[in-house]
Parts: structure tokens; C-alpha cells; sequence
């Protein structure tokens, strides 16, 4: 993997491998306490294995969310974590980084901006988190996560400390992982852009319950002299992140909508969907602009006349009119999870990782204009199935009662391991939590959904379950409106789903009483017998990735 996203993934599993090995025992610092591998085989599977050995333990996480240290200390430790690699923070000035931040749409927005610097014939890296499938999709060469054989080498050779890579991009795009002031990519001291993209409340339990904390938090990656941009936030958020900049001598400036940058040419085609990527799209292309002036590139799109943003107190970006490169990345960005839909026979997949109430929200958005747009069956029943799972302190009840208006059939609940045993995928092995608590927040799911369904039956409550005027027509609760169902893993929650009738998904057919309880049973014959059936699946991008594992096994090789 190229120096640029290495170094950053460097600190991050070096501060867990040296935290592993000062202490001799890994119960003494949180880590789990699983025995690392003493004779690697130098196989990829080994070296995921040995990695997950690193993950904190659920009983420390538990214990960290009340006694939480001084986190720029644990900052300062990253640094010396990376110089115990063979590395020095100084090396990461040299690297052309993107650094980006912000709470809905980080991945979506460095996607775009990769894609559009790659038009330009750029090699490019891509460091984000989390995976979807498998941990190496997190570095990425020209867009491509980098193979199994070249995650082990450099695995191993950071694992030993013995030697570091000496391959080179011209740029990285960093994805911060939680926050931004503490986060251990910020570490990074001299990157070429910053950008925060739409802000909202998550991972509260580390970045604040408001959103001028979170904000305070995101502009933590504002460096002196060093431009940055952001999209509109509300105005409390915004105030912060432009007091944050100033304290700094950054300059911020404030992206105008993607429409500004549309006026004068053809309208601009996404790769991804749904109207909340404009947002990202917009940010994207300043922040991809402005790094490629930083080169002193030419022709870089027709400045037009534009007006400061007096009324937020921040000058506003440059509109201009978008290059043939920056068009052509915008309309060729890929990025896995994010309302991205698999028609599978007669079975359509809607996935998309939201997982707060705004992405949400945007998630529904999507999804019912999906709908809206499809070819109906000519004859024949459709049914709607919601696949779901939350989790970290996140309000799943709040997160179900925004997917509610979807109508969905049935409602399916299950953790985010793809098989009840995953110690034949060290992809997808998870130890930050036990198998106990994923199964009962799952049935807590379950109750919040029952909850809500009885609710929305009840004739006094029932009115229209759209506020959109172009929504589809509303019709009464039906005697599916409640109906949910928990499964121990996402392959048993897929078997009752598909039904045998996805021609990629084909599992062994299970036990005569699988589906023995009534609800279980009723559903199975209804999706036996539906002309089709829409599933979306949301809440969690891990719960995706897991999905993504069964339905694409391409994504595996």
C-alpha cells in the first residue's frame, strides 16, 4: 500500500500493537486477551485473525464511557506509535493529503473527490472506515482496495516493525474516523485541503450531546493557513466551525448548493443516488478543485461572479463551471452501501448504511422515490421487508420510527454477524461486544418496532403515513403491520427473506423447523408467493457489509 494512506492506517493499528505489548497482559489496557499468533502461515486470514486480537474488549468499552481519559494525550500517543513503526510525523506533510471530517457523508464525499482526482490520471489512496466486507477495503490504489497479499506483507512488516513500504500516490484522500480533534488521523499536521461535510448527533458518548460539541470536535482538523470547506449547517454548528477556523488562521469557506454550479451547462450526473449526495457532491468538487490549484493545474472551470455569504459571516467558495474530468468522476463514483440497489430475480436489495436520524431520513427519502420509479409486476402481490440493526449509543427507537411511513410488510432484526460462528471469517469477527448483548438489543429492536406498528393500527392515531405530497397513496394497517422477526445472524434473517428465490443467494436449505414459529411461518409462504419483494436494509453499515458478503461474493475474492 502506498506511504500515504499506510502511514495514517499505521497509527491507528500501532497504537493498539504497542498498547498489546507494553502491558503483557491485554486485560490490563482493555485489549482482549486472545492469543495472537505465535507462528504466523503469512496468510491474510492470519493476519486479520492477529489484528482482531487488538480490538478492545465490550467490558472496557463499558468501563471507558465513564472514566475517559485526557484524549490529546491519547493523540500524542499516536504520534509516538507511528515514529515506533519507523516513521516520523514529518512524513505525512509530504503526501498531498485530503482530510476530511463531518458526521453524514464522509465516505460518500471522498469517494467522489477520489474519483474526480483520479480523471485526472492521478494515482490516487483512499484511507476510510469502517469495511463493509473485508478490513483491506479501508486502503485503496486507484480505487481498488489493495489485494490480500499486499495487506499481509505490510500487516506483518508493521507488525514486527521491521520495515516500511516504499510505494507512492500523488495524493490521499483520509476519511477522519470519529470526530476529528482527537482522532488519530489527525495527526496529519500539513494537509493540502480540509473539508466538513453535513453535521448531526452521533457517537455522543465521545463527541458530545449537541451539535455545537460535535462541531467543536469536527473543526479539530483545521490547520493554520490551510483552506477549508464545509456545506450549510445549521447556524449554531456553523458559528463553531467558523470560530474553530479562526482561532487557527484557517480559512472556511462556505461550498454554494451543486444548482449554483449547474446554471450555465448540463446538469450533473451522480454515481450515487439519492438527493443528499448533491450535498456531498458539491463539497467534493471544491475540495478536488482546490487541490488540484495547490498543483498549479490549468483549466480548471470558468470562475462566475458570486456574491460572500454575508448572512453567515463566511465567504462563500468559488462557483465555476465544473471541468469534463470533474464531471466524468461525479457521474463514475462507486461506493458500496450507500443507496445502492441489487435486483436479484425477483428480489430488490436497498442498501444503505444511515445511521442517524438525518441520514435516515434521507435513507426513506430514497427509498420511497426508488419505489415510486419501478416497473410494477403485472400481476401478483409486492411485499416491502425492513432488515435492521443499530448499534453504539445510538436511539434505535427514534431511527425505527422515521422508517416507519415505508410500510414495510415485515420487519427483521438481526446482529451483524454473517453466520452464527464467524471464526472461519476474521472479516467480520467482532469482539468490542458478546454475542449476549447483540441478541438482546436486537429483541429490544423488536420491541420498539412492535411498539410503534400498534401505535400507527390504532384508529385514533392512523392518518396519512406521508408528509410528501408525491408520496405513494396511503392504505389501512393490514394484518402484517406489526409483524417482526429476530434472527441470530444475517444469513438465517436472508434465508427466510429470499426464500430460496435469489438466484446469487443459495445456502443450504435449512432445518425442517426453521421457520417452525407462526409469524415465521404466514411470512414465509407470503414471500414464497409475492410477484416481488423490495427489502431495504439499513441502521448499520456493518449489517450491510454483512449482506454485501452473501449477495455479492465477488466482493470476497
Amino acid at each position: 500500500m502506498a506511504r500515504a494512506v499506510c502511514q495514517v492506517h499505521a497509527a491507528r493499528l500501532l497504537a493498539a500493537v504497542s498498547a498489546h505489548r507494553a502491558t503483557g497482559v491485554g486485560a490490563q489496557r482493555g485489549l482482549s486477551v486472545r492469543p495472537a499468533t505465535q507462528e504466523p502461515g503469512m496468510e491474510y486470514q492470519d493476519a486479520v485473525r492477529t489484528l482482531n486480537t487488538l480490538q478492545t474488549n465490550a467490558g472496557y468499552l463499558e468501563q471507558v464511557k465513564h472514566q475517559r481519559g485526557d484524549p490529546q494525550a491519547q493523540l500524542e500517543a499516536m504520534v509516538l506509535y507511528l515514529e515506533r513503526s519507523g516513521l516520523q510525523v514529518e512524513d505525512l506533510d509530504r503526501l498531498n493529503i485530503i482530510h476530511v471530517t463531518g458526521t453524514k457523508g464522509k465516505g460518500s464525499t471522498c469517494a467522489f473527490t477520489e474519483r474526480i482526482l483520479r480523471s485526472y490520471g492521478l494515482k490516487t489512496g483512499f484511507f476510510s472506515s469502517p469495511h463493509l466486507v473485508q478490513v483491506r477495503e479501508r486502503i485503496r490504489i486507484n480505487g481498488q482496495p489493495i489485494s490480500p497479499e499486499l495487506f499481509t506483507k505490510h500487516f506483518w512488516c508493521l507488525y514486527h516493525r521491521l520495515e516500511e513500504t516504499k510505494e507512492k500516490v500523488d495524493l490521499a484522500v483520509v476519511e477522519v474516523g470519529i470526530g476529528g480533534a482527537y482522532d488519530c488521523t489527525n495527526i496529519i499536521r500539513k494537509p493540502v485541503v480540509c473539508g466538513v461535510t453535513s453535521l448531526g448527533i452521533d457517537h455522543t458518548s465521545l463527541l458530545g450531546d449537541t451539535m455545537e460539541k460535535i462541531a467543536w470536535q469536527k473543526g479539530g482538523i483545521f490547520k493554520h493557513g490551510v483552506p477549508a470547506f464545509t456545506v450549510l449547517q445549521p447556524e449554531g454548528p456553523l458559528a463553531v466551525l467558523r470560530d474553530r477556523a479562526q482561532q487557527v488562521s484557517c480559512p472556511l469557506y462556505l461550498c454554494p448548493p451543486l444548482e449554483a454550479l449547474e446554471e450555465e451547462g448540463p446538469p450533473l450526473t451522480l454515481g450515487l443516488a439519492g438527493e443528499h449526495q448533491r450535498s456531498n457532491a458539491a463539497l467534493a468538487l471544491q475540495l478536488a478543485r482546490c487541490w488540484l490549484q495547490h498543483q498549479d493545474y490549468q483549466g480548471l472551470g470558468e470562475l462566475k461572479a458570486s456574491r460572500p455569504n454575508l448572512l453567515w459571516q463566511l465567504p462563500q467558495a468559488p462557483v465555476f463551471q465544473p471541468t469534463s474530468h470533474m464531471r466524468q468522476g461525479l457521474r463514475d463514483t462507486e461506493w458500496l452501501g450507500r443507496t445502492q440497489v441489487l435486483r436479484h430475480g425477483p428480489l430488490t436489495w436497498y442498501l444503505d448504511g444511515a445511521h442517524t436520524a438525518s441520514s435516515v431520513q434521507a435513507c426513506v427519502r430514497w427509498f420511497r422515490q426508488a419505489l415510486r420509479g419501478r416497473e410494477r409486476p403485472s400481476h401478483g402481490r409486492e411485499m416491502r421487508v425492513l432488515l435492521f440493526n443499530a448499534t453504539g449509543d445510538r436511539d434505535p427507537e427514534a431511527l425505527l420510527k422515521l422508517l416507519q411511513p415505508c410500510q414495510f410488510d415485515y420487519a427483521v432484526f438481526c446482529p451483524n454477524l454473517t453466520e452464527v460462528s464467524s471464526m472461519g471469517n476474521a472479516d467480520q469477527q467482532n469482539f468490542t461486544v458478546t454475542l449476549d448483548q447483540v441478541l438482546l438489543r436486537c429483541l429490544t429492536h423488536q420491541q420498539h418496532w412492535s411498539h410503534l406498528t400498534e401505535e400507527q393500527a390504532c384508529p385514533a392515531l392512523w392518518g396519512p403515513p406521508s408528509l410528501e405530497p408525491d408520496g405513494p397513496e396511503p392504505h389501512p394497517p393490514h394484518t402484517h403491520s406489526a409483524s417482526s422477526l429476530v434472527f441470530s445472524c444475517i444469513s438465517h434473517a436472508l434465508q427466510w427473506i429470499t426464500q430460496g428465490r435469489d438466484p446469487v443467494f443459495q445456502p443450504p436449505s435449512p432445518p425442517e423447523d426453521f421457520f417452525a414459529h407462526p409469524v415465521a411461518s404466514s411470512g414465509a409462504s407470503a414471500l414464497r408467493e409475492a410477484a416481488a419483494v423490495h427489502v431495504l436494509v439499513t441502521g448499520s453499515l456493518h449489517l450491510v457489509g454483512g449482506v454485501l458478503r452473501l449477495l455479492e461474493p465477488s466482493l470476497c475474492q
